[in-house]
């Protein structure tokens, strides 16, 4: 398993169907939908899309992508892709972070040299990590993937090899958010020996879609017996999650027929998950930029990864997680928690949140050993709010190298 040095190029004939099929889109009405009522509006859709025609350098940012050091490498018969920063100061210790859906590794961009030189960013120097970022099996340019079944413990086992027979790493760290979050707390849970610790953005359940109704994310959080009082201040917050958590944990294969054949229908489904998911008010572009949101939508459609990333749902289903150990908690590995305040549920703010989430059940999923809340950020942390994820990160392993 030698990794080789990879470039990102995507070829011109992709960018010129890319042209093609969007100048010749067939645009549905819109009626009464200035308020989104409906989902993505037609107008601002339109907006992005004669950007992405028009104004949208795809090969200046593919310069600036590739201004870090990008591998691929083949394991199990899986092809994986990450990227890598070495470390500056007396001892970096190496920390993998992972994205999730529908995220990419360009999500972590504002956080990989800060974390891997610290003193250059007015930081300490003990604190520096050889950061490597990678992107989940059947994502972007972890493609493609054409085996089925890709839940978090499989990848989970992948990255394990990917850190210690293919890197070197006796042991080293872990953050993710979302399904990375979920790759993560398995590698503390059944690879805990091997880890420094673990930090994440959020909790996801190991268990999640384990339930009987496992298409309705909603019975996660808010059980259907929940008091009255309860369903009322929470179904709404929790509403966002719901439609493509549905259709991609049923038919992410049906879906994919549509979103693979049009750039504009596969932007809309990822756009709207920014705008819902991030600290927006439903605002886009105050919180993600417009060449943000198009090279995320980028990433996806020129890999032709859309299907194999939404399968995770799927296969979180048919794959359900299987536990290590019985011991608790589960997660054993000791554990850094970032929460930021566009994801505090209702009734919950900065300031009580951490102590309500201690006294919470799912606490006792993890070996607790850094949490700490913020006020700003929503569901893509290590965009929307750099600076919280470098300081927990470091704050989290400080005392663990």
């Amino acid at each position: 398993m030698q990794p080789e040095v990879f470039t990102l190029h995507i070829p011109d004939s992709v960018l010129d169907d890319l042209q093609r099929r969007i100048t010749n889109m067939r645009w549905p009405i819109d009626p009464g939908n200035g308020d989104w009522s409906y989902g993505f509006n037609r107008d601002y859709l339109r907006s992005l899309a004669d950007t992405w025609v028009n104004d949208y350098d795809w090969r200046a940012v593919e310069r600036e992508i590739n201004d870090f050091a990008h591998y691929r490498v083949d394991i199990d018969g899986v092809p994986v892709h990450y990227l890598r920063q070495p470390g500056k100061g007396p001892k970096p210790i190496p920390l993998v972070i992972n994205h999730g859906w529908p995220s990419t590794f360009w999500e972590m961009h504002r956080v990989i040299r800060p974390l891997a030189d610290p003193a250059a960013y007015g930081g300490d120097p003990a604190d520096a990590f050889d950061v490597i970022v990678t992107s989940l099996p059947g994502f972007t340019f972890s493609s493609p993937q054409h085996q089925a079944g890709m839940n978090a413990s499989r990848v989970a086992d992948l990255w394990h090899k990917l850190m210690t027979d293919v890197l070197g790493c006796d042991r080293y760290a872990v953050s993710g958010g979302d399904w990375g979050s979920r790759v993560t707390s398995q590698l503390g849970h059944k690879y805990a020996d091997h880890v420094y610790g673990i930090h994440i953005l959020g909790t996801t359940p190991l268990d999640l879609f384990q339930h009987e109704r496992y298409w309705d994310i909603t019975a996660s959080f808010v059980p259907y017996d929940a008091p009255e009082a309860v369903r009322k201040a929470v179904l709404p917050f929790v509403t966002k999650a719901v439609s493509h958590a549905c259709v991609q944990s049923l038919e992410p294969q049906t879906l994919s027929y549509a979103m693979h054949d049009s750039p504009v229908g596969q932007l809309a489904w990822i756009a709207q998950r920014l705008r819902d998911w991030g600290h927006t008010h439903g605002d886009l572009e105050s919180v993600f930029s417009r060449d943000y949101v198009l090279t995320t939508a980028m990433l996806y459609w020129a890999t032709e990864s859309f299907v194999t990333s939404t399968r995770y749902y799927r296969d979180a289903v048919l794959n359900p997680w299987q536990p290590s150990h019985d011991r608790l908690p589960r997660v054993e590995a000791p554990t850094g928690i970032t929460f930021l305040g566009g994801e505090d549920p209702p009734g919950v703010t900065t300031e009580n949140r951490v102590e309500l989430f201690k006294q919470s059940e799912r606490a006792k999923d993890y070996n607790l050993h850094y949490v700490k809340a913020h006020p700003y950020g929503g569901h893509f942390g290590y965009y929307e709010n750099p600076e919280a994820c470098i300081e927990d990160i470091r704050a989290t392993f400080r005392d663990l190298r």
